[in-house]
């Protein structure tokens, strides 16, 4: 059985997707997540089978083969995923940002020949902005793409191309008029198409993938351009958006926020039930651990965050589906949910004690992970910004 596109998405049949996802992660991804992780091996064989269930058709509109539902379908299921392991998560998170970029500024002719086979999930989609000397401050990149003829030549580096080897493509931003003042109105984004797993090809290399403490499986890699050519075809929106790029990707972040907030959520809820469940059969001093005061103030801390965690995706979610603008909501849920997933996978590890430090249960590893959903998408640190000048925009005195 594979997600099926629904006609009024009522409660009931969204439940019914969530249950398909849920069976997915406790039959499939908790039994071969660790071996991959364990061995930071590409999961292909994991990815396949979301493919085949339609995970990757799911913002997708159904006249280019996808499912179109809501935002807020897309959140349950990447909370329920991300469950099982983010790294599979985190694949959908450059993939839907990608598809909204495409949907939102591309020409008719890229829009019928990139979306279909997206939501087949033949063409990934790696996000390819920050660079060595640019992270959260993207209006300082310096990878050039300069016209000749038909085509535009890129020179540059990325860094932390989250699935950047084995995708088969990459959402690329650049400066391709380093003059322009504002500065972010000389950038452009380009949709390229490449070879997935292959290291070097023509002006372009990749470098062998990022050492990460966590978040492994899916690469992070450099992405290194040394005279690469693409035609002029491939500029997001056509020859009419060149220097919309900067524009193009910031607005591509709030359903990127929406992502990284429900994997983290969803990591943070594993690790609540974990401790959970934990807390109910381990005994000391003659009863279980889930009755002495100070693990109960575990839990309590720990169900209220993940709650809210979970609420404040629902909220981003719903806006996004009204087609209103929630830069302010996706700054707000990106900061909660992934700082609660923090505090939560650490309370998670106090509660099991020597357990939640050994592989036996899946703490460590999201422990692990989480650090990567606090970089993600603008930093944490960015994010109090966002936040902070949309609430002076939004309420003035």
């Amino acid at each position: 059985m594979a997600l099926e596109r629904l006609a009024a998405e009522t409660d009931a049949e969204r439940e019914d997707l969530i249950a398909l996802v849920r069976r997915f992660v406790d039959q499939e991804v908790r039994r071969d997540a660790p071996g991959f992780e364990r061995n930071d091996e590409y999961p292909k064989p994991l990815l396949d089978k979301m493919a085949e269930l339609g995970f990757y058709g799911i913002l997708v509109p159904e006249e280019y083969g996808g499912l179109d539902l809501s935002f807020r379908t897309f959140s349950e299921i990447q909370i329920e995923l991300s469950r099982g392991w983010i790294s599979l998560s985190g694949t959908l998170t450059s993939h839907f940002t990608s598809v909204g970029m495409i949907l939102s500024f591309g020409t008719p002719d890229q829009r019928r020949e990139l979306l279909p086979r997206m939501a087949a999930g033949e063409l990934k989609l790696s996000f390819s902005m920050t660079e060595p000397n640019a992270g959260s401050d993207a209006q300082a990149i310096r990878t050039r793409a300069v016209r000749d003829g038909d085509e535009y030549v890129i020179t540059g580096q990325k860094t932390w191309a989250t699935h950047g080897l084995n995708a088969n493509g990459i959402m690329l931003l650049t400066v391709t008029d380093p003059n322009a003042e504002p500065r972010h109105t000389g950038m452009t984004a380009f949709v390229i198409e490449k070879e997935g797993g292959v290291t070097e090809m023509p002006g372009l290399t990749i470098p062998p993938a990022l050492h990460k403490l966590g978040y492994k499986g899916v690469e992070s890699v450099e992405l290194v351009f040394d005279g690469f050519r693409t035609p002029a075809s491939t500029v997001l929106g056509g020859e009419d958006e060149v220097g919309m790029g900067f524009k193009q990707f910031m607005s591509g972040l709030e359903v990127g926020r929406l992502s990284v907030a429900s994997c983290a959520t969803g990591a943070a809820t594993e690790a609540f039930r974990q401790a959970l469940r934990y807390a109910q059969e381990r005994e000391a001093f003659g009863r279980p651990i889930a009755e002495h005061q100070a693990i109960q103030r575990h839990l309590a801390e720990m169900g209220t965050r993940v709650h809210a965690a979970r609420l404040l995706c629902l909220d981003l979610a719903d806006r996004l589906d009204r087609g209103e603008r929630a830069d302010l909501e996706a700054g707000m849920a990106k900061l909660f949910a992934t700082e609660t997933a923090a505090t939560v996978s650490l309370d998670a590890m106090r509660v099991l004690g020597g357990y939640g430090y050994s592989d036996e249960f899946p703490i460590e590893r999201i422990y692990r992970d989480i650090p990567s959903l606090l970089l993600g998408e603008g930093s944490n640190e960015i994010q109090h910004r966002v936040i902070a000048r949309r609430l002076v925009d939004r309420y003035p005195a």
